[in-house]
């Protein structure tokens, strides 16, 4: 059993075809089907029969689809560390929440980067679902979102920070005035300028605007958290806010709180991992400096890294 073998396999699974399989890899279909032949007899298993709706796989391909996915990784994390090695450095790869990523990331890597000289911290954005697959498949360290509704047995989920998320508007907006609260009704009919964190079905940005029940068409969707406040600022709708991100502009005046049904909202990050064993040093390095005083202080003061130690692996494209 091969790499070459397992990666024709996989990307047939990934793509549904042989043909997209071998387009996706830059090799023929009959070197695919090679490559997928060798595998049907080592194992004694057809993986897989094509059917008028596509591939249908056996139990033992849908296993081997795993295995595949999980040793491909474990390889590319093992030429990493080689040249890692080679070249004096580590390198932490570190998958996030896109509202972790903006307002206690930069902080904390900023910290804990400077502790050590020769490691770099790769910081990505993804979707929280996605997490616990990028970790079985080696292609992040860790990754730091909402707890996920159940951990996998391999891993370890470690709660380091609570925050509160909360509805501001600009001064001149109407719900600035009066008691500063309002009801769902009037909730639901707002212009909601919100983060890329409202995009996808984890989290508390969209857990709140499910509870609260805001349609599609009254939510703007923006490239940063940072700039739909920005747009509240000049009364353009409602945004929610990390509440220690944007105490100055409420100290200032700039933004006023609404409250209302399920408002404010209390959420938690969480940093998932493989166990000890599994992951990379700097993995249960991070795991443990999270928890501790210094880290919070951090991530809740961080003015960020400079550009030599951290490397963003994932830009802006993936919000637009």
């Amino acid at each position: 059993m091969t790499p070459a073998q397992l990666r024709a396999f996989s990307a047939t699974v990934r793509l549904g075809s042989v043909k997209a399989a071998a387009a996706d890899l830059a090799v023929t279909e009959a070197a695919v089907s090679m490559h997928i032949a060798h595998l049907r007899k080592e194992l004694g298993d057809k993986l897989f029969t094509r059917t008028a709706n596509g591939l249908a796989f056996t139990p033992g391909g849908l296993r081997l689809a795993s295995r595949a996915a999980e040793m491909l990784g474990l390889q590319d994390q093992t030429v990493l560390e080689v040249q890692q090695a080679g070249a004096g450095r580590r390198l932490l790869r570190v998958a996030a929440s896109s509202l972790f990523a903006e307002y206690a990331a930069p902080g904390l890597i900023e910290l804990f980067a400077g502790r050590a000289d020769d490691l770099d911290v790769e910081l990505s954005v993804h979707d929280p679902q996605r997490f616990a697959l990028l970790l079985l498949e080696r292609a992040v360290d860790v990754a730091v979102g909402p707890r996920p509704a159940t951990v996998d047995d391999a891993m370890m989920c470690t709660h380091f920070l609570n925050y509160q998320v909360i509805a501001v508007v600009g001064a001149d907006h109407p719900l600035a005035s009066g008691s500063g609260s309002a009801g769902v009704a009037e909730l639901r009919e707002q212009t909601w300028l919100l983060g890329p964190s409202a995009v996808g079905r984890v989290g508390m940005v969209p857990s709140v605007l499910r509870r609260i029940g805001v349609p599609e068409h009254n939510q703007r969707i923006f490239q940063s958290h940072a700039a739909a406040v920005d747009e509240a600022k000049h009364g353009k709708g409602v945004a929610l806010a990390v509440a220690f991100a944007i105490a100055k502009d409420l100290a200032d005046g700039d933004l006023r709180q609404v409250n209302g049904p399920q408002l404010p909202a209390r959420g938690s990050w969480n940093l998932l991992a493989l166990g000890d064993r599994e992951a990379p040093p700097a993995a249960a390095e991070l795991r443990r400096f999270v928890t501790t005083p210094r880290a919070t202080q951090a991530m809740l003061r961080g003015a960020g890294v400079t550009a030599g130690r951290f490397r963003p692996a994932i830009h802006v494209t993936l919000w637009s």
